[in-house]
């Protein structure tokens, strides 16, 4: 068991937590004690391994047993996995939500931009992912592309029954974001603030979050931020240990100190979760 840090030991006097990371996939098969390791050393305590359907629900609930105390996961059903979802899905997302590391229902939402799974049954899986959120009393991770109005209108009708709700990896624009907020959702800041290219509506959007609505995450390996001086360990991959860039990056388009959005997510991430 790999147990070199435990949480809340790392010399450093910025904190972080990322929310999202998908330390499941195979692009970290080689090196997974190293990525850990840098992200420790960058002042990342811990991380929450993304579930996105039954196979990495499992598998993330697993990796969290491993590193005990750093690693976390949630454990879900990702819109393109909807047609997957069956009879026995929720009883087994039941099973795995009773696991003491698990501290979130999803990734679960709608993704109509690329429609793997029909509109039809992602609504369906996202409901019955919600439905079993508000039964357990645990938050929910969600997913949301494309789909922002069908989206909102499922949440509104389970919200104030939910424990709570994150916008993962955000990157829409002001007037989502300040529905999102309106409905007491956080907002999840990845990256993607990073990208010169896609990331205006992003930059614009943040300047109406108010600091006690954002988390910070990579979701990792993706989104490598683009304007990383440094170059990464593996080409083109992101790691959890580039958080404190995508903090300094959104602090600034805040228009905060960084040092503050830093605290302010940290504390918003350990009520949100319960960690």
């Amino acid at each position: 068991m790999w147990n070199k840090y435990s949480a809340g030991m790392i010399p450093h006097m910025i904190e972080y937590i990322d929310i999202g990371v998908n330390l499941t996939g195979s692009s970290f098969n080689s090196d997974l004690d190293d990525v850990v390791q840098r992200a420790l050393d960058a002042g990342v305590s811990q991380m929450i391994v993304t579930g996105t359907d039954m196979h990495h629900s499992q598998a993330a609930l697993e990796l969290s047993r491993s590193y005990p105390g750093i690693l976390m996961s949630t454990a879900g059903v990702h819109p393109h996995h909807a047609s997957e979802f069956d009879d026995n899905t929720i009883s087994r997302l039941r099973d795995l939500c009773a696991g003491e590391s698990v501290v979130a229902v999803g990734e679960c939402g709608l993704d109509y931009n690329r429609n793997y799974s029909t509109p039809a049954e992602q609504r369906s899986a996202f409901e019955a992912q919600l439905q079993l959120a508000c039964e357990l009393r645990l938050p929910v991770f969600l997913h949301q592309r494309d789909a922002h109005d069908d989206f909102v209108s499922i949440i509104s009708e389970y919200h104030n029954d939910l424990a709570g709700a994150v916008a993962h990896c955000f990157t829409g624009t002001v007037d989502e974001a300040l529905e999102y907020v309106a409905m007491d959702m956080y907002i999840g800041i990845t990256g993607w603030i990073c990208d010169e290219r896609r990331g205006g509506d992003l930059q614009n959007a943040v300047r109406s979050i108010p600091v006690n609505r954002i988390m910070l995450e990579t979701d990792a390996p993706y989104l490598l931020p683009r304007d990383l001086e440094q170059q990464p360990a593996h080409k083109r991959r992101n790691e959890p240990c580039y958080l404190p860039h995508i903090c300094e990056v959104a602090a600034k388009y805040m228009g905060v100190d960084h040092q503050q959005l830093a605290h302010a997510a940290l504390e918003n991430t350990r009520k949100f979760f319960v960690l």
